[in-house]
């Protein structure tokens, strides 16, 4: 009789939507990322969740903000790593622009990608085929372990 060994199931779900680069549309996508959350079985209040719809909340607002074409949406993807709790969010647009952290802690403005940068374990900035680019981040939905 051979022996098989069964290997545990990879379970990686997504979702990806397209949105009008309007404020209404960077609500909807904080929205339904809550909700998406949600019906992945990680609960409002759980680790992680309300970091991870404000990031979705910040580089939504980027892309309405500062990547917006006229005429042209903006997409949300997301990539959740059900296994390590890991939550990969990218926002697309078409400006060419390059987001960049502000500097000056003066400033009254500008400062979300600190926010991105401090509720995220990674962020960057991709190229994409067409015009512009995606901006992701990767958000821990598991609270670390401590030695």
């Amino acid at each position: 009789m051979a022996h098989t060994e069964t290997q545990p199931p990879v379970t990686v779900r997504t979702f990806a939507q397209r949105f009008s680069s309007t404020r209404r549309g960077a609500r909807l996508a904080r929205l339904l990322t809550a909700h998406q959350l949600t019906e992945w079985g990680v609960p409002r209040g759980a680790y992680g969740f309300d970091g991870a719809t404000l990031v979705v909340a910040e580089l939504a607002s980027n892309a309405v903000l500062h990547g917006r074409v006229p005429g042209r949406d903006f997409a949300l993807r997301l990539v959740y790593e059900e296994p390590s709790a890991r939550l990969r969010i990218e926002v697309a647009d078409t400006h060419e622009g390059r987001p960049a952290p502000r500097t000056d802690p003066e400033e009254v403005h500008g400062h979300g990608l600190a926010l991105v940068a401090a509720l995220s374990e990674r962020w960057g900035v991709d190229e994409r085929k067409g015009p512009g680019k995606t901006v992701w981040a990767e958000c821990s939905l598991r609270r670390p372990e401590h030695a």
